[in-house]
């Protein structure tokens, strides 16, 4: 890509380039629009011979990431190579008792790891952002720790400053020499900038897509929203960044570089057998992006994960289908390669037990941010 054409790409994305706030798909309820990624699923189900051919797309991480796997575990596979861009974090498991002071465990495995406030504390198994939270102080700790599941794991996080959030979906082939960026998505979650007049609710009712969403919003922000913020004052209304949490998510692909496919890839060949992952990073500016510098990594997603880019506002019910096809058909076509190599996916029944045991915990978790 030139200097001429990544310049306008970048200026585009900066002033967020939509025509609609809302896509007209976007909020659907899930079994409407899974249903037709579920009868993909299904038929390549049978032309596998495998409902769970996909978890052996990256067959060391448990269920290759389809769902119930470990955030700690699949950072723990980073060579030295990628840990130097994964943020630094600290396992940490809760007490099995309940009346049990986690604290002093936390702050010496903080201690341990070189972490120091703020952290951001996340479940170990979850997604779509359910139970992340900014904790500043041993109090804000204690607070997240004492309703956590007992005997369950999370993970303690350094907070990376960067503004700029991304999903960057990187696929290779088991023998591939190298791997593709196959999406990017770039996150801009909902802020509101205060005049001193207008209240934080009103703030929201005077922007389209935040209006369109607002209930989403409002729910979350409580008695917040009636305050007023001075002139100029940034106010964020969520931290996770996710599209329905209210974030707005912009197809992000036209600013690969051969810089940032050279990046992402030496990352991922020192992730041992990780083929097909989103990765979740924040960046300090789309052009150092680009050049595949100044970004650190949060997590990395496996066969489970979505092309999120599919959320832009501005894509179209058929593109957005034709996108998560590609990406779970290369799921199965992965998975059918490693089983040729001998290994044998999970089975439907621990995957389904797994699946139910995360959708416990979930319900489990302390609110996020």
């Amino acid at each position: 890509m030139s200097g001429a054409s990544l310049a306008g790409t970048l200026g585009k994305l900066k002033q967020g380039g939509r025509k609609s706030p809302v896509s007209f798909f976007e909020f659907w309820p899930d079994w409407l629009f899974y249903a037709p990624v579920v009868a993909f699923w299904a038929l390549n189900a049978i032309r596998y011979r495998s409902i769970t051919l996909p978890s052996l797309a990256n067959p060391l991480i448990n269920a290759g990431g389809i769902c119930g796997e470990s955030k700690n575990q699949i950072l723990g596979l980073a060579g030295p190579k990628a840990r130097a861009w994964v943020a630094d974090y600290a396992p940490f498991t809760v007490s099995g008792h309940e009346d049990a002071d986690d604290l002093p465990r936390a702050r010496l495995a903080m201690a341990e790891a070189g972490l120091s406030y703020p952290v951001v504390a996340k479940p170990d198994m979850s997604c779509n952002g359910v139970g992340v939270r900014v904790v500043r102080d041993d109090a804000q700790l204690a607070d997240y720790l004492r309703p956590f599941p007992r005997g369950a794991a999370l993970q303690l996080q350094s907070l990376v400053n960067y503004e700029g959030e991304a999903g960057i979906f990187y696929i290779r082939r088991p023998g591939e020499a190298n791997g593709r960026i196959t999406s990017v998505t770039l996150k801009y979650p909902p802020v509101v900038i205060g005049d001193g007049r207008r209240s934080v609710k009103e703030l929201i009712a005077a922007d389209e897509r935040l209006n369109a969403i607002s209930a989403l919003l409002l729910r979350k922000l409580g008695a917040r929203a009636a305050s007023v913020p001075a002139p100029n004052e940034r106010v964020g209304l969520v931290f996770v960044g996710n599209h329905c949490r209210g974030s707005t998510f912009k197809d992000g692909l036209s600013i690969v570089t051969p810089a940032l496919s050279a990046r992402i890839d030496e990352i991922m060949r020192d992730m041992p057998e990780v083929y097909f992952s989103r990765i979740d990073l924040r960046f300090d500016s789309l052009e150092a992006l680009c050049e595949g510098r100044e970004f650190r990594i949060i997590e990395f997603n496996g066969a489970g994960s979505e092309a999120t880019h599919i959320w832009d506002p501005e894509m179209t019910l058929k593109q957005a289908y034709r996108d998560q096809f590609f990406h779970y058909g290369e799921s199965f076509r992965i998975g059918a390669q490693v089983r040729a190599q001998g290994r044998r996916p999970i089975g439907p029944w621990k995957l389904l037990a797994l699946w139910q045991q995360q959708k416990r915990l979930m319900r489990a978790y302390p609110s996020n941010d």
